[in-house]
């Protein structure tokens, strides 16, 4: 009698973590991605160059709840040969909120909240740029395993504060308030900063995902 009850209570115990486990999702999970993109325009001698680095890493602080915040660089340069005209260092911290619902199966829709903050210094002119935004977007994420998903996602709303302060020059800021927007340059941003076609922030997005 005494195995038997022992048997059970052991067995119990096994169901009830594996439902405890169950309920609990991903939560207490790490994740890691990037964002990663790369643009290049050439005509002639003239070339226009657009770099970003961004990684992100979060953890889930409820089963379906992520937290998390990507540092990286973004780097927006021309050049006519071998001059320089313009040549942009970046600092992007972005500092986002996630909340997943499961579709069907491996894939999940979530709604993520981020709040990017973009500094840096065009350094052939000294020219300094600022952007503060806040960016509300949706999308997919399909789970190929249980530590790697592949993502995709669209800004639903966008806003956008800008400044650009030459040296010695007067500052232009540029408020920019969109749904559902497709990226699109500002012509001060061609003039200013140089590159091709130097938005600071992109509607798309899609990458990859680990879990751990």
């Amino acid at each position: 009698m005494k195995k038997l009850l022992l048997v059970a209570g052991l067995s119990f115990f096994g169901l009830t973590a594996q439902a405890q486990e169950k309920n609990q999702g991903l939560q207490g999970a790490w994740f890691a991605t990037s964002q990663f993109g790369y643009q290049q325009t050439k005509t002639g001698e003239d070339k226009a160059t657009n770099l970003s680095v961004i990684p992100i890493v979060g953890t889930f602080v409820t089963p379906s709840v992520a937290v998390g915040a990507g540092v990286g660089i973004m780097n927006i340069k021309s050049e006519s040969g071998s001059v320089t005209n313009a040549n942009t260092n970046l600092v992007v911290v972005e500092p986002l909120v996630r909340k997943y619902w499961n579709i069907a199966g491996n894939f999940y829709f979530f709604g993520q909240i981020a709040t990017p903050i973009i500094t840096g210094k065009e350094k052939e002119a000294d020219t300094k740029v600022t952007q503060f935004g806040v960016a509300m977007s949706g999308g997919i994420d399909f789970f190929v395993t249980k530590n790697f998903s592949v993502e995709f996602s669209y800004d639903l709303a966008n806003f956008t504060s800008t400044t650009i302060k030459p040296d010695g020059g007067d500052k232009t800021t540029i408020n920019n308030f969109s749904l559902a927007h497709v990226a699109t340059a500002d012509p001060i941003y061609v003039n200013a900063l140089g590159g091709s076609m130097p938005n600071l922030t992109t509607p798309l997005s899609f990458g990859f995902k680990f879990i751990f």
